[in-house]
């Protein structure tokens, strides 16, 4: 008799929208957002392309009623009404990534660090490279904060939606009227 597998893929919703600082596009899994990212399709279609492959899903345009909440989060945020975010996130990447990520978890809104002391909070003292590059395939810009990372110097250094847009949201942030 032949066996036959089911292969049930998971399906990813995606949407975009506006913002402040320009158009966003989201995706989210049964578990949170798994992708927050400045509109720019050449980037994107690899991120689509990791989810699909990290999570065997179908990624596909639809509701979903956590892109109504990110959405609200996100308007608040923008008018200086809120400071953290109270949305699932689902964090694909290396455990690397993913550990480097959850400390940008921990930086309050506000303050900055260095990828250094970044480094040294994962307790990975002379990493500091290997997490700037691990920020930088961060998926979920805004409530996963890279923006929050600056170089020992003090100088903006890299972020995916562009330094302008780090900026931005470095002085959203610290303009607390």
């Amino acid at each position: 008799m032949r066996e036959y597998k089911s292969q049930t893929k998971e399906i990813i919703a995606t949407t975009t929208f506006s913002t402040p600082i320009g158009e966003m596009f989201a995706a989210a899994s049964k578990k949170g957002i798994v992708m927050l990212c400045f509109f720019t399709p050449f980037n994107i279609e690899a991120k689509i392309q990791t989810l699909k492959d990290t999570l065997n899903a179908d990624v596909i345009p639809a509701n979903s009623e956590i892109f109504d909440a990110l959405k609200i989060q996100l308007e608040e945020y923008f008018n200086k009404q809120r400071t953290t975010f109270e949305i699932p996130l689902q964090l694909i990447g290396s455990p690397f990534q993913v550990k480097a990520w959850k400390e940008l978890l921990n930086i309050p809104y506000g303050k900055t660090i260095s990828y250094k002391q970044q480094a040294l909070n994962i307790q990975q003292d002379k990493a500091h490279r290997a997490v700037a590059n691990a920020n930088a395939q961060n998926m979920i810009a805004i409530l996963v904060p890279c923006h929050r990372v600056i170089a020992s110097s003090g100088k903006l250094s890299g972020y995916n939606g562009g330094v302008e847009k780090k900026e931005f949201l470095l002085k959203l942030e610290s303009n607390n009227d």
